[in-house]
């Protein structure tokens, strides 16, 4: 099996997974690898990476043949890092270096989103919260990265299944509770069309054929018939594993299994039925997957040998295996917690109207910040208005000339050349202003004298 798997399913598998090369003959030119499938986990392009360079190496894989389970679970295995070639190192450590540079960008954008601007953030003490790599060292890939990343993998795909679970549990409810909802908006005549409604399409999806039990003989034998194209009568467990080790590595991984039951599930749902859904038809996959997982696996490393294959034929369950029953037909939840999922979908509802009623609020008081600012705008505009009013005015006072004053200036006649400028005539005396009698000529007017 490929190393990615190996990783993939927590680095569980023996030594016996690594790809077997084959002849040239065998090869087809233009046949590329099938995508290795999603972990889920967040970090599942970082692993993915890190594998697919691990396995250009050559020194790491022979360690690999001659290492178990238990050497690569303690993290015997990752001591074989030192011993890989340079460029290989050279790539891990490029790796390492895009995935803190990734984790960082993650981390400043949470922190944005929740923290106020221009405060100091500890990047270190921050990436210690992932375990799958090691955050002292920054730069360089070492034997530690490898532990800490097998040891993530391990914790976090045990867990996966039965947060997938969860996750279809509340899905369930939520779907229940809407419906509920939506019925209490109805009149009574309308509700009960739709109560008759939701019962007629739930009659419909139970209308198909017998289910098989997943890994007993009537399902794998109809693999065998259907998908296989071979005579029923002639089935054989031993020749029905190769056939679908697909890739010849001697064990039936998760996606090899989950392929077998493909037949089953298409009796059940169709993406066309409207009373089909497919996030249910996902959670029967998974269901039938650990059903055998269950009772076939014998040392639980998520693979399935040969061995552990034939042995599962023999028990009586394999023969004597009655129906399955489906998602629908399983209570997934009680309706005591379909009431506590309720009540915390209400407190969040509480919760988020609250939040609301605080930014209305907030707006609110914008709005008026802002009608204040307007006005005092204006105010302040006005103001200026009026000081270059009261500025203009009095800059033109000091040129108007009094009643009383003589006013002596010299004009220059147009076109003619300039005059030699003429000194200074001496100030006249001051002499205080007299109103002039009546009936008395007015004064001469004042002598105009032009250069």
């Amino acid at each position: 099996m490929q190393l990615s798997w190996l990783l993939a399913t927590a680095l569980l598998a023996v030594a016996a997974s690594v790809p077997i090369d084959r002849p040239k003959a065998e090869k087809k030119a233009e046949e590329t690898p099938p995508e290795p499938p999603d972990t889920g986990l967040y970090y599942h392009r970082y692993l993915q990476e890190v594998i697919n360079v691990l396995e250009t190496d050559s020194h790491f894989r022979e360690k690999l043949q001659a290492a178990n389970a238990e050497d690569i679970k303690s993290g015997k295995l990752s001591k074989e890092l030192d011993f890989v070639s340079h460029h290989v190192r050279t790539k891990l450590d490029e790796l390492k270096r895009q995935e803190v540079s990734r984790l960082r960008m993650l981390l400043k954008a949470k922190m944005d989103a929740t923290m106020e601007q221009n405060v100091q953030i500890d990047h270190l003490g921050l990436l210690k919260q992932f375990e799958h790599l090691d955050p002292q060292n920054q730069h360089t890939f070492e034997a530690r990265d490898l532990e800490l990343l097998i040891q993530a993998a391990t914790k976090d795909l045990e867990n996966y299944d039965a947060a997938h679970h969860e996750e279809f549990k509340r899905y369930e409810m939520l779907k229940e509770h809407e419906r509920r909802e939506y019925l209490k908006s109805l009149d009574e005549e309308k509700r009960r069309a739709e109560e008759a409604r939701f019962q007629e399409l739930r009659q419909k999806h139970k209308e198909h054929p017998k289910i098989n039990v997943p890994g007993s003989r009537d399902q794998l034998k109809e693999v065998w018939e259907e998908t296989d194209g071979l005579d029923p009568s002639e089935f054989n467990p031993k020749t029905f594993f190769k056939l679908h080790d697909t890739n010849s590595d001697g064990v039936l991984d998760e996606q090899e299994l989950e392929a077998l039951f493909t037949k089953e599930l298409e009796k059940v749902y169709d993406p066309r039925n409207e009373e089909d859904d497919m996030l249910e038809m996902e959670e029967e996959r998974l269901r039938m997957r650990e059903h055998v997982m269950k009772n076939v696996d014998l040392n639980q490393d998520r693979l399935v040998t040969l061995e552990e294959f034939l042995k599962s034929t023999e028990k009586k369950e394999f023969n004597e295996a009655g129906g399955w029953e489906t998602v629908d037909e399983t209570q997934v939840y009680s309706e005591a917690e379909l009431q506590r999922f309720e009540a915390e979908l209400a407190a969040q509802e509480v919760e988020l109207g609250r939040r609301a009623e605080h930014l209305r609020r907030q707006h609110q008081d914008l709005q008026e910040q802002q009608v204040r600012l307007d006005a005092q705008k204006k105010e302040y505009q006005q103001a200026v208005l009026h000081m270059e009013q009261r500025k203009s005015q009095q800059g033109e006072a000091p040129g108007a000339p009094d009643p009383g004053e003589e006013l002596k200036f010299q004009a220059q006649a147009p076109h003619a050349a300039p005059a030699e400028p003429a000194a200074p005539a001496a100030p006249a005396p001051e002499q205080n202003h007299v109103e002039p009698p009546q009936n008395q000529e007015p004064p001469p007017q004042p002598e105009v004298q032009i250069q």
